[in-house]
């Protein structure tokens, strides 16, 4: 026992499991102000008087959804970066990077946009009327009246994406980043002989970083539910 002990201590003077894991949280970090970005306005679209615009949003969140994020990934690599020649940084770590932040990004901006959307549907139908009553049009009653109401009412489903978008950055190693499923797989290759210690370091790792995202979700949605 000591000695596998011994052994399982000498993967983390070899691997610098840490910054693995730090690396998804930058993931999660900058593809979670994105999506929220891409979604706020894909769900203004679903929910616009404007039929196009409508169109455009249910366009995009149905393909979106229903696409595979490897998929996406491996676009952003294959085709943006190597056959189109589509580069956000000269740094190779940094442009694969921001490739997969771009990938996590437009993918989640899809389930954001239902979340958002369902956030809508808890604000009482008399309330849009009232803001026209009173002369505001569709983009001022939005921001005044309707989305910070739907913020409030979407707090679960918001929390639920983003803990899959934290769990999601692990297939960024599709677009080849140095995070941790990526390590995980080095380390099972070469260091099998510790698999068990492997697996359970990773698994522990990946509850002590989600479990705090729920517990604060949950808090949060009861603490600012809108009392009807």
């Amino acid at each position: 026992m000591s000695e596998y002990l011994s052994q399982f201590a000498d993967l983390f003077a070899t691997y610098n499991v840490p910054l693995a894991f730090w690396m998804n949280i930058k993931l999660t970090f900058f593809a979670a102000i994105f999506s929220l970005v891409i979604g706020t306005a894909l769900a203004l679209m679903r929910i616009s008087p404007i039929a196009s615009l409508r169109l455009a949003g249910t366009w995009y969140v149905n393909v979106l959804r229903n696409t595979p994020l490897t998929v996406i990934m491996v676009f952003g690599v294959l085709a943006l970066w190597s056959k189109l020649g589509v580069s956000f940084s000269p740094n190779f770590d940094e442009n694969f990077f921001r490739l997969a932040v771009l990938g996590l990004s437009v993918y989640h901006a899809a389930f954001v946009c239902e979340a958002l959307r369902s956030g809508v549907n808890t604000v009482p139908v008399g309330q849009a009327e009232a803001a026209r009553s009173i002369g505001l049009s569709f983009l001022p009653a939005a921001r005044i009246i309707i989305l910070p109401q739907a913020f409030r009412g979407a707090i679960a489903p918001l929390g639920n994406t983003l803990i899959a978008l934290t769990k999601n950055t692990t297939v960024a190693a599709t677009a080849s980043v140095a995070e941790a499923a990526g390590l995980m797989a080095a380390m099972i290759e070469f260091r099998s002989d510790v698999i068990i210690g492997i697996f359970l370091t990773f698994a522990i790792g990946w509850v002590i970083i989600v479990i705090p995202v729920g517990l604060l979700t949950t808090y949060l949605s009861r603490r600012l539910a809108v009392v009807r």
